[in-house]
């Protein structure tokens, strides 16, 4: 067993981790740009036994980032240098379906990636690499969430697909019914590439989508709009803390191993004697022991 550094990213309305001994902000830097803030860091309480944590504003503190604008290469890089070991998102997302109202969270399972005006990969030219995204969260991570939900009596739904949008404007009518066709289950703008730079980071990655609305399909409900999802995301943001500090407690300082762990055993396909040097420094953090840098 190793130690655990608990990672969590705050989306819209979640810009701040409360309760932690001996915070502080930092920055940290990455090879791949600027991060979207400083990292939070500090020590959890827990009956357990105090946990390390790390947070970082994905929109950064007072959401000066938009979905597009957002370095998710850096934000990924700098938990990976932090020495996080799993990350759990905290995400604001619409909802495509009836039987997941307002305030409920989805502990999602799988993900369509729509977006296309971002980077999605520490790899390239120079270093090729391919890792598997058919189970693209934790499951051992969404039952810590999923358990913390059922005892805090907070609504939520196992399993299910987060459709990710480029943004920054909401659907269209023709769109969130696309989606809902595909047997989506929410849309959002932020958990892609995140996720996959997650796995490429071999760090654990899950999501609490945290639903504010119908998006725009729904004929009895008012379109989306930034009022209706704030209020929202004030009445959830309480209820987030909770299943986090729940969470703590229950993966506890020691950590157990995930087979994410070693997501890059066998994802190489360039050629040793062909890898650019340049790249190779870039990823020390990310690819480090998988390189052996």
């Amino acid at each position: 067993m190793t130690k655990t550094v608990l990672g969590v990213i705050g989306g819209s309305g979640v810009y701040e981790f409360s309760g932690l001994k001996n915070e502080r902000w930092e920055r940290v830097e990455s090879p791949w740009g600027e991060p979207s803030d400083e990292l939070h860091f500090g020590t959890l309480p827990t009956k357990n036994g105090d946990v390390e944590m790390v947070f970082l504003p994905r929109h950064g503190r007072g959401h000066v980032h938009s979905p597009t604008s957002i370095n998710y290469r850096a934000n990924i890089d700098v938990m990976k240098r932090a020495g996080v070991t799993d990350i759990i998102s905290v995400s604001a997302v619409g909802s495509l379906k009836e039987e997941l109202p307002p305030g409920t969270f989805v502990i999602v399972d799988q993900f369509i990636d729509r977006s296309f005006a971002r980077e999605k990969s520490f790899f390239g030219p120079g270093l090729v690499a391919h890792v598997s995204m058919a189970d693209p969260v934790c499951p051992r991570l969404g039952d810590y969430i999923e358990a913390a939900c059922k005892a805090n009596g907070i609504a939520y739904a196992r399993g299910g697909t987060y459709l990710v949008m480029e943004g920054p404007q909401f659907s269209t009518f023709a769109e969130s019914n696309l989606y809902r066709s595909w047997g989506c289950s929410v849309i959002g703008m932020t958990n892609m590439p995140e996720a996959k730079l997650a796995r490429e980071a071999e760090i654990p990655y899950a999501t609490i989508a945290m639903v504010t609305d119908y998006d725009c399909w729904h004929a009895e409900h008012e379109n989306v709009d930034v009022a209706s999802v704030i209020r929202i995301l004030g009445e959830n943001a309480e209820n987030s803390q909770v299943v986090l500090r729940d969470i703590a407690t229950a993966i506890g300082p020691k950590r157990q191993p995930s087979p994410i762990d070693h997501a890059l055993q066998f994802a190489f396909i360039t050629a040793p004697e062909k890898r650019d040097p340049a790249l190779l420094a870039k990823l020390d953090a990310v690819a480090g022991r998988a390189l052996k840098i």
